[in-house]
């Protein structure tokens, strides 16, 4: 079964984060055991200059296997759907997507009707990091646009 990793990024004023390097880390791990294909990530310049995905990339130490870069995607609603096509050209049947524990119900909620409604299984790995009340609020707040950005995935979708 050809498998992804797939990484959403997460930055702080065009720079990824300490998170998502742990990100990275747990990636290169689950890499490292075998039976990948390929390792998505996905992520937009807020500022211009190198996007999420591309920093990283940049940062990854783990086996040599399909680089794949979305460079667009600005919410997690947008980091399934974009990635969506890169699996499929990849004739990629599996997807375990790397996030942060207080971002699992959000990922869960995007990337399982994404990709399995197109006959990709998908998992889920909840890096352990600190839970900060600012990572709280954060989800709490996009939680609130959640149906927003499913009839946006929709829409993109369609296309």
């Amino acid at each position: 079964m050809r498998t992804a990793i797939v990484i959403p990024g997460h930055a702080r004023r065009g720079r990824i984060t300490s998170l998502c390097l742990a990100l990275v880390r747990e990636a290169e791990r689950i890499a490292a055991a075998g039976g990948v294909d390929a390792v998505v990530f996905s992520g937009w310049a807020p500022r211009g200059g190198e996007s999420e995905a591309e920093q990283m990339r940049a940062a990854w130490r783990g086996p040599e296997v399909d680089l794949v870069l979305e460079r667009t995607a600005r919410v997690t609603a947008e980091n399934a759907t974009r990635t969506l096509p890169l699996l499929t050209a990849r004739g990629i049947e599996r997807a375990v997507v790397v996030c942060a524990p207080l971002h699992l119900y959000r990922a869960r909620f995007f990337f399982s009707r994404v990709y399995e409604s197109h006959g990709i299984a998908t998992e889920f790995r909840a890096v352990t990091v600190g839970r900060t009340l600012r990572a709280f609020l954060w989800e709490v707040g996009a939680a609130a646009a959640i149906r927003r950005q499913l009839r946006a995935v929709r829409a993109e979708l369609e296309r």
